[in-house]
């Protein structure tokens, strides 16, 4: 990313490599440094004599001796969503076991999400290296929704994990390398769906860190750099057209230049085309993000309380959101869909050259806006953005606004 003000540079963090792998494997013989079990509140049932009814939660306290009874007794560990309890117990091929709670139902994909969100929290902590993950519900999940099931868990274990530390002067680098999905089966369909949360994970982390950069470093020439690398590294199937300040005139985009005016930095209409590697094109789509980088609320500025304008710097979120998919596309590649991602990039700022109240923009299709308030940035841009993306023959076109991470 470029930088304008401030002389400051974000660091260059790659993202955690981690190895993820589903396996049919006996938990007593896996080795590594944690294993996570994943636990309803129904599976923490004990008999008259303080034992576990649960089959695998009853192997695993055999084999530690009733220790794992015994501290989930003394911690209060009852399965309820959120909780957790990892301890240092001998007797396993891991080093730790975790018991991991996953609420009244074992069920839900939000209940594995949250799973791998908590098993990564746990990862960090023991700067664990190798980690595995069990489910102990015997309401196990149906063969059709054992893929979705692991993929919820690897999403959540991705996005647990990251911490976006590039404007950090230190930071500490996550020790996982690899985590074994046990007792959900294997083959290439379960493999499928885990390739396929990576990827949609690593996407979701780029639309964050988007937004989390601050407007003096991601501009809106730097989000069309960003842009462009995503359509440079799968040119197979990507390309990018970025349209100039002139170039938009010349389209007469009086309404998104109309916000534009009064920013030192220039605007950036970005484009991209997702055209599948082969086959027909069956459906058009178009994804259209706000983009503002910065947004001042103009001559009516923000100001007073709740207005918010330190976090401006994420009105440009729909556009983070329309770039990660179009990251997360290039990698999926699927047949059958034409998908245009469509931005109209820039600031809405204050100066001489700045748009008043009261003023009159002409959009790109002839009609006149009255700007009674200039805070209603994000309509004005995406007015010229949306009859752009109709004129590229799409037959269906979804607008993507402010995104919170």
């Amino acid at each position: 990313m470029a930088h304008t003000l401030g002389l400051t540079q974000p660091a260059n963090i790659e993202l955690p490599k981690i190895s993820f792998a589903a396996k049919e494997i006996d938990v007593a013989e896996w080795k590594g440094d944690l294993l996570a079990v994943g636990v309803s509140e129904k599976d923490m049932t004990k008999d008259e004599n303080s034992k576990f009814q649960n089959p695998i939660l009853k192997k695993l306290d055999g084999l530690l001796g009733g220790l794992l009874a015994e501290a989930s007794f003394e911690e209060d560990f009852t399965g309820k969503a959120g909780q957790s309890l990892v301890h240092r117990l001998p007797g396993l091929g891991s080093k730790r076991v975790g018991l991991f709670g996953l609420g009244q139902s074992a069920s839900s994909p939000a209940a594995f999400h949250g799973l791998g969100e908590a098993v990564a929290a746990a990862a960090k902590t023991a700067q664990a290296s190798g980690v595995a993950v069990i489910l102990a519900s015997s309401e196990c999940p149906s063969a059709m929704s054992k893929g979705n099931t692991a993929a919820a868990i690897v999403s959540g274990t991705v996005l647990g994990l990251y911490e976006d530390n590039r404007y950090k002067s230190e930071s500490k680098k996550p020790q996982l390398k690899s985590l074994d999905i046990l007792g959900l089966g294997t083959g290439p369909e379960i493999e499928k769906k885990i390739k396929y949360a990576e990827v949609v994970s690593c996407a979701i982390i780029f639309g964050r860190e988007l937004v989390n950069s601050p407007a003096n470093v991601l501009t809106p020439a730097a989000l069309a750099a960003e842009a462009s690398k995503i359509a440079s590294l799968y040119s197979d199937v990507l390309s990018a057209n970025i349209l100039t300040e002139e170039q938009c005139r010349e389209l007469k985009m009086g309404s998104y230049l109309g916000v534009a005016a009064a920013s030192a930095n220039p605007p950036h209409f970005i484009h991209l085309c997702y055209k599948p590697p082969s086959g027909p094109v069956k459906t058009k789509l178009a994804l259209v993000g706000k983009g503002l980088t910065f947004d001042s609320g103009g001559y009516n500025i923000k100001t007073g309380p709740g207005c918010s304008i330190e976090t401006m710097k994420a009105d440009m979120g729909g556009s983070a959101a329309v770039f990660g998919a179009a990251k997360a596309l290039g990698q999926i590649k699927p047949s059958g869909v034409e998908v245009h991602f469509i931005v109209a990039s820039c600031e809405n700022m204050i100066s001489g050259k700045g748009m008043r109240p009261g003023d009159i923009v002409t959009a790109s299709n002839g009609k006149t806006i009255e700007v009674n308030n200039t805070d209603a940035e994000g309509r004005l841009t995406l007015a010229d953005a949306l009859v752009y993306a109709c004129n590229q023959g799409v037959e269906k076109v979804k607008p993507k606004t402010r995104h919170h991470s």
